[in-house]
């Protein structure tokens, strides 16, 4: 206690009181709830936005996060702050990189139904394979007549 007490003295004294930034508080985020229950085409949007969202929200706190140990980094010039800095915006880079991930991911989704055939039709034989030889004799014949 009495160390901070002198801290304060000397901050005082410095001038430095003035300057220092308020703590500010997270804000609480909203907690979403899901059902257990599929439904279809929605379920897989949801899922989507929801995955979108968490990433857009990743990128924002980690920009924010960079911002704040660049300052210290630069502020107190030791090597351990910037390799922490170095691993924070490459881990931004990676969550920008699965962002663009999810959206190629749902641009196939979206193409496979344009890209099925729309009426499949399999012709298929059930007997012996007398009964396929006389079947396709007896279209010989008609054929030629």
């Amino acid at each position: 206690m009495m160390e901070k007490d002198s801290r304060l003295r000397i901050d005082k004294e410095l001038g430095v009181i003035e300057k220092i930034v308020p703590k500010v508080m997270p804000t609480k985020s909203e907690v979403s709830h899901y059902t257990n229950e599929l439904t279809g085409e929605d379920d897989i949007e949801d899922d989507y936005k929801y995955q979108r969202d968490n990433f857009y929200n990743l990128v924002e706190k980690g920009s924010a996060a960079i911002d704040g140990i660049l300052e210290l980094a630069k502020e107190s010039e030791h090597p351990r702050t910037y390799e922490v800095a170095g691993n924070l915006i490459k881990q931004v880079a990676e969550v920008t990189e699965k962002l663009g991930d999810l959206q190629e991911k749902m641009r196939k989704l979206k193409e496979v139904p344009s890209n099925a055939p729309k009426n499949v039709t399999n012709a298929l034989f059930v007997g012996s394979t007398t009964e396929l030889q006389k079947m396709l004799k007896d279209k010989l014949e008609d054929g030629n007549n």
